[in-house]
């Protein structure tokens, strides 16, 4: 890798600022040195900006407990990113793996590896996400039937091409629900709601695949372990 992208990876610097440092003197490999942006450098190289030494950043697989108030979106706007609540070096790289709405809680994944992403995202791989809905009507008896059998069939929902994917519904009580879905339609879950005549009051994600938030506290974060990680190869 050239020695000014290495230096845009691992600091703040743009590739133009990182040519200035370098210009400055103000950058040692393996102790020398070097003003030239152009020269290569690898793991084995020991790189100081200021004295301070420098290290890529590798991948990263990160579980949040989203808040409400918080957008799983890149761009800065009205409320606080998720990316916001991460504190690690160059936490503007990672993306959300799927998204929630700014009023949703709960399990967000994030990570810079888009591969991995895809492979939790994608239908194909049958991946599922448990959701704890509010109702803001009871559902039980035969309406509670009707809405368990249209889930598992899939509902036709207006501006869509094709059905939901088969969805799993059980009931807590008869206004707390269990909802385990197979894909990420947009505003899913409360459209899914209101094709059967109900509306969601709140909506919270307690698990993706076979991750859970266990004691993760809203607002707070981990980093997943190989073990996780792997689970969705």
């Amino acid at each position: 890798m050239r020695l000014d992208r290495f230096l845009s990876e691992t600091t703040d610097l743009t590739r133009s600022l990182a040519k200035k440092a370098l210009h400055r003197g103000e950058v040692t490999v393996n102790g020398e040195v070097i003003k030239q942006p152009a020269l290569q450098v690898g793991e084995q190289d020991r790189v100081l900006w200021e004295d301070e030494p420098l290290m890529l950043v590798g991948l990263r697989y990160i579980m949040l407990n989203k808040p409400a108030g918080v957008e799983c979106t890149a761009r800065h706007g009205l409320y606080p990113r998720a990316i916001d609540l991460i504190d690690l070096p160059k936490a503007d790289r990672l993306q959300t793996v799927g998204r929630l709405d700014v009023d949703t809680t709960g399990m967000v994944l994030l990570t810079d590896d888009g591969q991995w992403s895809h492979r939790v995202t994608s239908p194909r791989k049958r991946c599922g996400k448990v959701y704890r809905v509010t109702l803001a009507e009871p559902l039980e008896g035969e309406s509670l039937e009707h809405a368990v059998a249209c889930f598992a069939e899939g509902l036709l929902l207006d501006g869509e091409e094709k059905p939901t994917q088969p969805a799993g519904l059980a009931m807590l009580t008869p206004v707390d629900a269990e909802l385990t879905l197979y894909e990420g339609k947009y505003h899913q879950v409360k459209r899914m709601f209101g094709a059967i005549g109900n509306r969601v009051e709140a909506l919270h994600r307690s698990a993706i695949g076979p991750l859970n938030l266990g004691e993760l506290a809203p607002g707070e974060w981990r980093e997943l372990t190989d073990v996780e990680v792997a689970a969705f190869h």
